[in-house]
């Protein structure tokens, strides 16, 4: 099978790797030159536009797969993919989109007989590597056609089928807003540890929390990488950006008349982060790089 990866970023050259690892003949769509030459190296066929991309399919049905930013760099691909392709053809878009876009987008190609899958991405830079977790909506049986695809690259019990369009953007909507409490949560707690009068090593304390406790988790383990590194966390600024995702869960839990007052602490403690540092920002900008690759603001 021929996959087609717009967007060669961190994440979705990792993914294309991953697809590869498994067998399907990959080819993307990428203006950076460092990232034609990786994939190359890699023997994966970079095009410079998509008309050429989708001008290499020799089989009947076109898969493009969209690892993209969300909003205007993805709706553009979008429009402009949508003349070019044909009854039946299938779209993933695997970025944090809006999942009201998702449905939007959904409808629009359905008119012309494209499927167009949402497709909930988690795990990181080494998930989509090795072992993504993906919630994807969209039509059953467009997500039937790709289902083995999904399973291949995913962690076992790491796919999904959400439902109708949207819903996998929809549930990695709330799935980031999760994220944001526990981050902010994590990082409030190593304040106080940092704080207090004790000498604590806190890599061994991120260590121990991770053997055994309630709390041990992924993102633990990337604090104790962190703390290994930086004990004092020095290369990083308490700076952390939103992405958006949290914003989205918060405007719809207030849509919903459902209380989420963590997750909205959360997302006005990154927004305060934005004036002044603090210990509790460094560790969840620490972690965002840990899992993320996200962009580290040193002093």
């Amino acid at each position: 099978m021929k996959i087609g990866i717009i967007g060669l970023g961190k994440m979705g050259m990792n993914l294309a790797f991953n697809l590869k690892d498994h067998g399907y003949d990959v080819r993307g769509v990428d203006l950076s030159e460092a990232v034609v030459k990786e994939a190359e190296k890699n023997n994966i066929t970079v095009y410079e536009k998509s008309e050429a991309l989708i001008g290499s399919f020799e089989q009947e049905r076109k898969i493009i797969w969209l690892m993209l930013p969300s909003g205007e760099p993805t709706e553009a691909v979008l429009n402009e993919l949508l003349p070019q392709l044909g009854r039946y053809d299938i779209v993933i878009e695997g970025g944090n989109s809006n999942y009201k876009d998702s449905i939007r987008r959904a409808e629009k190609f359905a008119e012309e007989g494209v499927y167009y899958l949402d497709c909930g991405t988690s795990g990181g830079i080494s998930g989509a590597r090795n072992d993504a977790c993906l919630m994807v909506g969209g039509a059953v049986e467009a997500v039937y056609a790709m289902e083995q695809v999904f399973k291949d690259v995913t962690v076992e019990n790491g796919f999904l089928y959400a439902g109708k369009s949207g819903s996998g953007h929809f549930l990695k909507m709330i799935h980031n807003g999760i994220e944001y409490g526990m981050m902010q949560a994590i990082g409030e707690g190593f304040q106080l540890v940092e704080a207090s009068d004790y000498d604590f090593d806190l890599a061994k304390v991120a260590k121990v929390w991770n053997h055994g406790s309630v709390i041990r988790s992924w993102l633990m383990e990337l604090a104790q990488n962190a703390f290994e590194e930086s004990p004092g966390l020095e290369n990083y600024r308490g700076i952390v950006s939103a992405s958006g995702e949290a914003k989205w869960t918060v405007e719809t839990a207030l849509d919903m008349e459902v209380p989420v007052p963590v997750i909205a602490l959360s997302l006005m403690m990154r927004n305060r982060s934005q004036e002044e540092d603090s210990f509790s920002g460094k560790v969840v900008s620490a972690l965002r790089n840990g899992f993320g690759g996200h962009a580290v603001v040193e002093k």
